[in-house]
This record gives C-alpha cells, sequence and structure tokens, in this order.
C-alpha cells in the first residue's frame, strides 16, 4: 500500500528547494500544489516534473480544450472535460455492490493488485453481476497524472484495456531514461498518435480536471493510500489484497 506524499519544488536565490507533504490524520483537505502542471517543453528538456507558477482557473479555461483521442463523432458534441470525468464503469447498473478504485499509474500496489487478483475480481464478481467496478484516477505524481491524462482520453472501450497495459509495464516505462516519451510509445500501441499524444499533455484544463478528481477524493472519501476501493459509497478499504482478502472486505457472496 503506497501512502500518499506530494512534492513542490520552489525556486530559492537561484536554488531548488524540495518540499514534501505527507497526509496524516484529521488533514483529509490537504491542497495539492500546482506540481503537476508544469511546462511540457521544458520537461521534455530537463526530463523533470518542473513547477510553473499558480495559474487561475480562468485562465486555464480560458487556454482552450486541445483535440484529443476522443471518436471523432463525439468531438463536436460533447465537451472534453466532461468526458474526462465520465466513470468508467465494468459490470451491471443493478449490481448489488458499488466499487470505486482509486488509484495512480504509478504505485507499485495498484499494479499488483490489477495484475494478480483484478482479473478474478473480473469473472467472478463483476462478470457475475455482484459488483459493478469503477477506477477513478488519484495521481501520485506528475508522470502519473499525464499516464491518467493518456487513458482518460481513449474510447470508453479502450479505457480499461489501456489502463491494465500501463500497470502491467509500470515497471518498464516509470523507470526509463525519458518516462514521457516512454508512455508516448506505449501510447502508439493503443491507437495514440504522437500529435494526440502531445496536445493531451499541453492541455491544461484536462490535467487540472484529473487533480480535481484527487482533491474530491481526498474530500468525499478521505482518501489516504492508493489503491484505495469504496464500497457503495460508504466504506473504504485499502492496499494490494488477494481476492479472498478483497472479497471478504466488501461483503460479497462468490462461489
Amino acid at each position: 500500500m503506497m501512502a500518499i506524499k506530494t512534492t513542490a519544488r520552489t525556486k530559492d536565490a537561484g536554488k531548488r528547494l524540495r518540499v514534501h507533504g505527507k497526509i496524516i490524520a484529521g488533514q483529509s483537505r490537504y491542497r495539492i500544489a500546482p506540481v503537476f502542471l508544469f511546462d511540457y517543453a521544458d520537461a521534455m528538456k530537463t526530463n523533470t516534473h518542473s513547477i510553473t507558477k499558480p495559474i487561475s482557473r480562468r485562465h486555464l479555461l480560458a487556454t482552450g480544450l486541445a483535440v484529443t483521442m476522443m471518436p471523432r463523432a463525439a468531438l463536436a458534441e460533447t465537451d472534453i472535460i466532461a468526458y474526462v470525468k465520465a466513470p468508467r464503469l465494468l459490470g451491471r447498473d443493478d449490481a448489488p455492490i458499488k466499487v470505486i478504485e482509486f488509484f495512480s499509474m504509478t504505485c507499485s500496489h495498484c499494479a499488483s493488485f490489477h495484475t494478480n487478483t483484478f482479473p478474478e475480481v473480473k469473472t467472478r464478481l463483476i462478470d457475475e453481476g455482484v459488483v459493478r467496478f469503477e477506477m477513478r484516477a488519484f495521481p501520485l505524481d506528475g508522470l502519473a497524472l499525464r499516464a491518467h491524462a493518456m487513458a482518460r482520453t481513449v474510447s470508453s472501450e479502450k479505457y480499461y484495456p489501456l489502463v491494465n497495459m500501463l500497470l502491467e509495464k509500470q515497471a518498464s516505462w516509470t523507470s526509463a531514461a525519458d518516462p514521457i516519451d516512454a508512455l508516448r510509445k506505449l501510447g502508439r500501441l493503443a491507437g495514440i498518435s504522437s500529435a494526440e499524444f502531445d496536445a493531451t499533455m499541453r492541455n491544461r484544463p484536462l490535467l487540472e480536471t484529473i487533480v480535481q478528481m484527487r482533491q474530491d477524493a481526498l474530500r468525499d472519501f478521505d482518501v489516504k493510500a492508493t489503491p484505495s476501493f469504496v464500497i457503495n459509497n460508504k466504506t473504504t478499504i485499502s492496499g494490494s489484497l488477494s481476492f479472498e482478502e478483497f472479497a471478504e472486505k466488501i461483503n460479497a457472496t462468490v462461489t
């Protein structure tokens, strides 16, 4: 289980100061610094998550909505921000148990859960109508944010396959010399062109929307670790659980 950390960098007399923040009990409204919204061109040069000055929401929205990997027919009638925020669901709407998972693309415990446990959850709980499952972005760092952005702009039928691929290959792309380029190459396997990828990486309103999803999770469910699972909007459990542990904790009867 990965504890939540945020990292911010500020300039002081030409030097970079690294400031760490950690969520502890009673700090459910911990604010996330705009560490995620860095200048993409500069990041490509330095291969680091550099910091920009805080930018107002009004300014972000005024920058326009870049074209991303949504279906072309949908672009004319669907707001990209609403599309990114829309639930990514698996399972029947009338399933008695509703599970929301909050995960980070760079969290090794999230990768472990989806590699070792989720396939059985899918077969025995979701496909059998016991559980309706939703994944929500909870990025722990700027790289995770960009991976989430790429995933949430593909068509809905490609979302879960792309997420599964990114989590299965997490160790390779997160440790690459140029992780952004490694992420771009994986996107190509899902039909995402370099131009589409770059447009998403530069789309600040889109990135801000995903950061807000994390803020909402802190406010609404007091999420303190990834992966965390909210059951029927009431109970929160955390950790890379085995199938048996997961089924027991969500009170699912399996055969």
